[in-house]
């Protein structure tokens, strides 16, 4: 009777153990590496990389076409942009220090089928002063961390003349 209950408790850890390692997926990509737990993944960008170079790999690798982004890093150059609904352009502005990027937060789409990642940021300088804006690109020095939550359905942008943005377009989307 030992013997049967001592397997039973075993197999019973054996699938406790699997049914975790099942839970977690560790995906490693050139310029990243991320773990995936559920339908979340856990995003780590390398040092010395683009921030937006690796994010395009990573939603492309990971087959995400639509979602969210979250995280904060350390960065040494970043081009913000201004969006001038007077002139319909963008102005961009480059910052080549080492900065903290307190916040970022962004919405991965397509448009033409390609991934498209909107983003704005929060960055910190080392006066303590901020700057803010449409994130256009970053080197990330140091650390980048972030939170990728997919969600399940294609979400399209098409260019709007009249207003001079991509917008999405509920009607393009297949899902």
């Amino acid at each position: 009777m030992k013997t049967l209950q001592k397997a039973i408790f075993l197999l019973s850890i054996l699938i406790i153990f699997k049914s975790n390692i099942m839970k977690a997926q560790v995906i490693n990509g050139t310029l990243w590496k991320a773990k995936k737990v559920d339908n979340t993944y856990i995003l780590s960008i390398n040092d010395k990389a683009n921030l937006l170079d690796a994010f395009a790999d990573f939603v492309t690798v990971n087959k995400i076409p639509a979602g969210s982004i979250i995280g904060l890093a350390a960065i040494n150059e970043a081009t913000l942009r201004f969006f001038d609904p007077t002139t319909k352009k963008y102005i961009d502005k480059t910052f080549k220090e080492q900065m903290e990027m307190s916040n970022l937060t962004g919405n991965i789409s397509t448009k033409d089928g390609k991934p498209y990642l909107h983003i704005h940021v929060t960055l910190g300088r080392r006066d303590y002063s901020a700057l803010a804006g449409h994130l256009q690109d970053a080197k990330i020095r140091g650390a980048g961390e972030f939170i990728v939550t997919p969600i399940n359905s294609d979400v399209e942008r098409t260019f709007s003349d009249e207003v001079g943005l991509n917008f999405y377009d509920f009607e393009k989307s297949a899902n």
